[in-house]
């Protein structure tokens, strides 16, 4: 069972994954992506901001703060923080490209940064990776941390996994630090590189072995904390190879490696990338992933898995234990049309056969609607073997997260408007109930949901597709009732302009705040 509303929240802390309160001045944490293992995108107890209160004469910028780099991860939130020498406070945590981890006070009443930790190992003469040293201009100028940290609030601990290039010709380093919350240093005897190797025969293996390759692998996907384990997932930079999906488990309390799976040892590709999203989890403490391009061969008794809905056990390690793989899996691939440039979203229980539902959804525009229990694999002809495909429902494709509130499930795509999916019985309408009229060009726009519980949502939006241009981003409001009512827009009021857009941004929605990264910036909007 996967919950959702005040049981999600409850279930949430118990894991220390989501710090929740029921009256106004009862803080919220976020401390993983897209707030909740489910990645449904809510933070159900905002009683500040709601339709009533949010206005452009009512809402707007609050303050800036200029960071060292570009910044694609979801700021995270820590409420009454005891910072050593200098008071307790609410903490935005920010992470960039140039290999930085930032403390603000969320409030924004201390300008300067309650402290600043650059990851990068003494004398090691690291620094970020260029995108010229990968071959790839998709992120630029620099690569240092591009997923979305995780937070255990009962350790204390913030995980994040940093890129660097140290001394020595071809000396590429991924490494997972575990910061303390309090001070930002480094604990648990980290940070520690990121190293694997599985069978294999697939693309740049040697002797049966794939090794993992810290240059050629891009770390995107946000991390994931589940029982103990933190999860990394890996990709690749423009598709350069050889490369591999990854999943990779470090025991959160001792750092040391506890999993490696690989999505296509016999073959190749078949990144974990999800636009940045992170790995979903259910309550068994089984993964979801999706992958991109690659090769597949399950259906004939392989182990490659490119294209495809992952669910993996992670008792013993990480193993498939079911799947789903499009019938037309073999002109995606062709097609560049990856299956896995969204991540899964799992739907709170349904009534009737299928209760428990994952949401997956790709380059190509369909939606797909996947029983968890019996996922269907592969069917050669049709999808018919999953509880509903809508092809072409999002018509250019989804690059961004879907959000999740009160019945409805709201997708933003490439080149498209803002649509919501109305849920009953386990099935999506079959076209949009509602759309936006504001419409979004590429990457579209990854959503969170604001709410008092049931009632007072809103749906937030950040527009990123002027980031090419160095274009502000624009910050978005929309009544989730009916998303064709614009509540508010950063562009309405020049002075309430956001930092340049980075794309795959996800706004952060937290006690009457709204935390918007970009290109060297952070941007937080509140009640004027």
């Amino acid at each position: 069972m996967v919950r959702t509303g005040r049981n999600l929240l409850a279930a949430a802390i118990a894991v220390g994954l989501l710090g929740v309160g029921i009256a106004a001045a009862t803080p919220v944490d976020v401390l993983t992506y897209h707030n909740d293992l489910a990645r449904t995108g809510q933070n159900l107890f905002e009683t500040l901001l709601t339709p009533a209160t949010v206005s452009p004469s009512t809402f707007g910028r609050v303050f800036t703060r200029i960071v060292d780099g570009f910044v694609y991860a979801q700021p995270l939130i820590v409420t009454g923080l005891d910072i050593p020498g200098k008071g307790t406070f609410d903490v935005v945590f920010v992470a960039t490209e140039n290999d930085t981890v930032y403390a603000f006070d969320a409030s924004g009443a201390v300008t300067r940064a309650l402290w600043r930790q650059r990851l990068i190992v003494p004398r090691s003469g690291g620094r970020a990776v260029t995108w010229r040293e990968v071959g790839c201009n998709d992120l630029v100028p620099k690569i240092g941390v591009t997923s979305t940290p995780v937070i255990d609030r009962a350790s204390g601990t913030l995980y994040v996994v940093a890129k660097t290039k140290e001394r020595g010709k071809g000396n590429f380093v991924q490494r997972l630090h575990a910061l303390d919350l309090a001070t930002g240093a480094e604990k648990l005897g980290g940070p520690v590189a990121i190293t694997a190797s599985v069978p294999g025969s697939g693309d740049g293996s040697v002797g049966g072995m794939i090794a993992f390759d810290p240059l050629r692998q891009h770390q995107r996907s946000a991390l994931a904390l589940v029982n103990g384990v933190v999860y990394i997932g890996s990709a690749s930079h423009c598709d350069i190879g050889p490369y591999h999906g990854w999943i990779i488990g470090y025991d959160a309390s001792t750092l040391s490696r506890v999993s490696a799976f690989v999505t296509t040892p016999d073959g190749g590709l078949g990144g974990v990338w999800q636009s940045g999203g992170a790995p979903a989890a259910d309550d068994a403490g089984n993964l979801y992933v999706a992958t991109g391009n690659g090769t597949f061969d399950a259906q004939d008794g392989g182990s490659d898995y490119g294209d495809s809905l992952l669910k993996l056990q992670t008792t013993g390690g990480l193993s498939v234990a079911d799947y789903f793989t499009p019938f037309n899996q073999s002109d995606l691939d062709a097609a560049d049309q990856d299956f896995g440039s969204t991540a899964p979203l799992l739907l709170p229980d349904q009534p009737g056969l299928h209760p428990h539902l994952a949401l997956a959804s790709g380059k190509d525009g369909t939606i797909y609607v996947v029983d968890r229990d019996q996922m269907g694999q592969f069917h050669a002809g049709s999808d018919s073997q999953i509880v509903q495909s809508l092809p072409g429902a999002i018509a250019e494709g989804t690059f961004t997260m879907p959000a999740y509130w009160n019945g409805t499930v709201f997708y933003s795509g490439r080149a498209d408007f803002v649509k919501a999916f109305a849920l009953s019985s386990g099935l999506l309408s079959t076209t949009p109930v509602a759309q936006s009229g504001d419409f979004f060009g590429f990457p579209g726009a990854s959503l969170s949901i604001s709410a008092n519980d049931a009632t007072g949502g809103i749906v937030w939006a950040i527009q990123t597709d002027g980031y090419a241009n160095h274009r502000p981003a624009v910050l978005h409001a929309y009544a989730a009732a009916d998303i064709s009512q614009t509540l508010y827009a950063s562009d309405q009021i020049r002075r309430d302009a956001a930092g340049r857009a980075a794309k795959f941004a996800v706004p952060t929605v937290a006690n009457g705040k709204v935390y918007v990264g970009g290109q060297n910036r952070l941007t937080a909007y509140g009640l004027r």
